[in-house]
């Protein structure tokens, strides 16, 4: 029994692969884009089983060979285009088209194959201004409000696909997850907003000062964090809710990532931009948020997060 991870050259679905293959299970993995050489030879040492399919979740014939590459009992799905506001204007069929069809199509087609379980890793925008200045992100007792369109898409997915699950016979479980950084994240054309935690690392590789923008505050969540997450999620027997807000549980600033990596690497430098002083790191908010209520995903599946900004700045560094 397997696993189909769409989207699977992207930065997410390479960590829970890599989660996944590592446990010993089968995953297929299903992209348009080629898998990165590092992660082919990373997989390839693990003792799960993997295969990868180049396709779209567009094409139904690409759909059905990687849900009948192996025997497929869950579906992942990743696929999606992080839009930027350039993109947003160039391009808003084509996000809509990926983000929101692509998503109904790849449950379709599950559907039609006998899988039984779509868990689907949704976002922490789509809380939009509702967020701002919230000292706990509860997913009960915050009604989404997202701005721009890659949470407005996030949203009319989620609303969408458990009704649809409902009348299919699938089990549907939305993640919405917080600010993610660490390990495979790299820019593949379909992601426009790297995290600030990437650009201030780069910088510290380079021997550069990294000048912070305004110290907005957020959940982080170190990329291995999110894998174990949305692997319990997978492999849950039962869940008694639909939608779990998936985080680090802490409110924290690029600030308090910049200090932790200036521990982790000698030299590196860093400081917040002066009024009116050009930044060199951008942290994308524009406003303040609270830390993300886990406290349902824990009591739901045992999840806890491993990594602090310290402990993530060691493991980082070592992988990269």
């Amino acid at each position: 029994m397997a696993t189909l991870v769409t989207g699977a050259a992207g930065f997410v679905a390479l960590n829970v692969i890599e989660h996944l293959l590592a446990a010993g299970q089968d995953v297929v993995g299903l992209d348009r884009i080629p898998l990165p050489a590092r992660a082919a030879e990373t997989f390839a040492t693990l003792p799960g089983g993997f295969s990868y399919v180049g396709g779209s979740i567009l094409s139904d014939a690409d759909l059905s060979r990687a849900l009948t590459t192996m025997d497929i009992q869950a579906v992942l799905h990743c696929a999606v285009i992080t839009a930027g506001a350039a993109r947003e204007k160039a391009a808003p069929e084509t996000i809509v088209a990926v983000n929101v069809q692509g998503a109904v199509a790849t449950m379709m087609a599950a559907a039609r194959r006998g899988v039984t379980r779509f868990v689907y890793p949704s976002s922490g925008s789509i809380y939009g201004f509702a967020a701002k200045d919230v000292a706990l992100i509860d997913e009960d007792a915050l009604t989404p409000s997202p701005v721009a369109l890659y949470g407005l898409t996030k949203r009319a997915a989620e609303t969408i696909l458990p009704r649809i699950a409902e009348t299919q016979g699938l089990r549907f479980t939305a993640a919405r997850l917080g600010s993610v950084y660490g390990p495979w994240e790299y820019a593949t054309g379909v992601r426009d907003t790297l995290s600030p935690m990437l650009q201030a690392l780069e910088a510290a590789r380079r021997g550069d000062e990294a000048v912070l923008g305004p110290p907005w505050r957020g959940d982080y969540i170190y990329s291995r964090d999110v894998a174990a997450g949305l692997a319990g999620l997978i492999g849950a027997p039962a869940l008694p809710r639909t939608v779990y807000n998936l985080g680090s549980g802490r409110a924290e600033t690029v600030e308090t990532w910049c200090a932790a990596l200036a521990g982790a690497v000698p030299g590196f430098s860093w400081r917040r931009a002066e009024p009116g002083e050009p930044y060199t790191i951008e942290s994308h908010t524009g406003f303040n948020r609270g830390a993300m209520d886990i406290g349902k995903i824990a009591s739901s599946t045992g999840y806890r997060p491993r990594f602090d900004m310290e402990s993530a700045a060691q493991d980082w560094l070592a992988w990269a």
